[in-house]
């Protein structure tokens, strides 16, 4: 298997447990009616430390499972974290790209920023508006504050299994891809 379909092996499955432990949290806090959401930090990492084609295939198919699993149009999750990852991939040569406080401050910016383009998507279909801002923004905090608490083991999760399964974070400089 060439290493970029190992990468985007890899970061598809870690996407899909981090999607996992999400919804094992949003369980728990389901008698409080919280609920995270960590779309930020599945494009963060691909789109800081890996080529853009990798990147790319990571967050589109991770964006699908989401689509899946939400009650939005089908490929809306993989549109904008697709967007998303561009975005994060122009800038990232102004970044240091390889600090964890930098990923956790780029997920957290992403975080927040799909959160509020995915609420403005959902707002029309909801009844009762002003309770619903009231329930986003609890929300947002929550979410904000899961990913920042989860945000470095995710990046370490992420880092040493591309590392294990011999893909590595980089593409060989003598490879056109």
């Amino acid at each position: 298997m060439k290493p970029v379909a190992r990468r985007v092996l890899i970061g598809l499955l870690t996407g899909i447990l981090l999607h996992f432990i999400a919804a094992q949290v949003n369980h728990y806090l389901a008698p409080w009616q919280l609920h995270v959401w960590v779309g930020g930090l599945v494009v963060a990492l691909p789109a800081l430390r890996l080529s853009y084609r990798g990147g790319f295939w990571i967050v589109a198919l991770t964006g699908l499972l989401f689509d899946a699993t939400t009650p939005v149009p089908f490929g809306l999750h993989a549109l904008l974290f697709a967007i998303a990852h561009l975005l994060v991939y122009r800038v990232r040569a102004r970044l240091a790209s390889e600090e964890n406080l930098i990923g956790v401050l780029v997920a957290l910016l992403l975080n927040l920023g799909l959160f509020i383009v995915f609420a403005f998507t959902r707002f029309t279909v909801t009844p009762d508006v002003g309770s619903a801002g009231l329930r986003l923004f609890s929300d947002l905090i929550v979410s904000q504050l899961f990913l920042a608490l989860i945000a470095p083991w995710f990046f370490a999760l992420q880092v040493r299994s591309l590392e294990i399964s011999g893909a590595g974070l980089r593409d060989d400089p003598t490879v056109m891809i």
